[in-house]
């Protein structure tokens, strides 16, 4: 009997809009826009370059072909989240995002899976346009940002007890959840340099949000709510003993709070492998067990797992080496790529693994 060929998912990815496909609001207010060369991102007073042709759809595809992934999930833009805009202009922008993400996912559906976007400030309308996005998009995967600014003007983490409608609905839909990074420097009082927050301070954003999804034990309090977080959460690794520590020595300051020694492991949560080295995703496997952990290249950002000759480095060289040095095995790195992503973005619903399945193979 032939045996069935693994698939190749990335469970992170990104795609920027083309430049004309950005509505004129967005450039107006100062929200977020692409120049029409394609080479800057740009925000008010921010601007990033374009560092691979793959930002965008047509070449992203050609990029996939290259490098046989068979297909990816699109997580909202960083810039998308909407902290600090004002009412009207959060509501349009992050229409636009859900919107554009998921006419990507109905054109592409064997290439795409597309996340939708949430303001929790605004907790009401967040669950409006969850119902939205999951009934009239047909989309299955939430993006929310690991921290966001409350309506005055209070930084909170995304799993802060106010969100829990936002749970209930991501319960209710069975929805996957990626928890992603960003805007640190906005909260964190320290001068912006040598990429700072995107190399320490994100992945300390990261352990933040596990720490609070965890002590309040929403793994098993909404338990068809399966949570990814982005950069395998990686100071939530090999933070665990101090956590584990804390709350054994100060149980006063965790009444009624869950242990962090009930989520290692657990089957709704998940890691994704952008940790960079071999060493980083060993501990990750070693505390979470490899069925927790999906691929995830966070291409094309020059922080996500691309082709490069000064890292001699390409997409899914990381579980290569993994093997090599006998953290994995070979059934491992297939399900890595292909079971456990489906097993986030579904869970245990049978019919839509399946669905998911025939969609990518057309």
């Amino acid at each position: 009997m032939e045996q069935k060929r693994k698939l190749r998912i990335n469970g992170h990815s990104h795609l920027l809009p083309y430049p004309e496909e950005i509505p004129q609001f967005m450039k107006d207010k100062g929200i977020f826009w692409v120049d029409k060369d394609r080479k800057f991102m740009l925000q008010k007073d921010w601007n990033r370059p374009i560092t691979d042709s793959s930002f965008f759809l047509d070449e992203k595809l050609a990029w996939m072909e290259r490098f046989k992934i068979d297909h990816a999930v699109v997580l909202n833009l960083s810039q998308l989240y909407g902290n600090g805009l004002r009412v009207e202009e959060m509501k349009q922008a992050l229409r636009f995002q859900n919107d554009f993400n998921a006419k990507i996912q109905h054109e592409n559906p064997n290439k795409f899976t597309t996340g939708f976007v949430v303001h929790p400030g605004f907790v009401r309308g967040a669950c409006w346009e969850i119902e939205r996005c999951v009934e009239e998009l047909g989309l299955q995967l939430l993006c929310l940002p690991t921290h966001y600014m409350d309506t005055i003007g209070t930084w909170r983490c995304i799993f802060d007890e106010e969100n829990e409608p936002i749970f209930e609905l991501a319960n209710k839909y069975n929805l996957a959840v990626e928890i992603h990074p960003y805007d640190g420097e906005k909260f964190i009082k320290l001068e912006n340099t040598s990429w700072r927050f995107h190399l320490i301070w994100m992945l300390a954003q990261c352990a933040d949000a596990y720490h609070f999804l965890t002590l309040n034990g929403y793994q098993d309090k909404y338990p068809n709510m399966r949570t990814c977080f982005a950069h395998g959460g990686q100071l939530a690794q090999i933070n665990l003993g101090r956590r584990i520590q804390g709350f054994d020595g100060r149980p006063d300051l965790f009444e009624g709070k869950s242990h962090p020694r009930k989520a290692v492991a657990h089957p709704n949560i998940f890691f994704d492998t952008l940790v960079h080295d071999t060493g980083g995703l060993q501990l990750l496997i070693k505390n979470q067990t490899s069925k927790q952990v999906l691929m995830g290249l966070d291409d094309p950002y020059p922080l996500g797992e691309m082709e490069s000759a000064k890292q001699s480095s390409y997409p899914g060289k990381i579980l290569d080496l993994a093997i090599e040095r006998n953290i994995i095995n070979e059934n491992e790195r297939d399900a890595i790529w292909e079971d456990n992503v489906i097993q986030w973005l579904c869970g245990n619903d049978e019919a839509a693994k399946q669905k998911l399945i025939n969609r990518i193979l057309g």
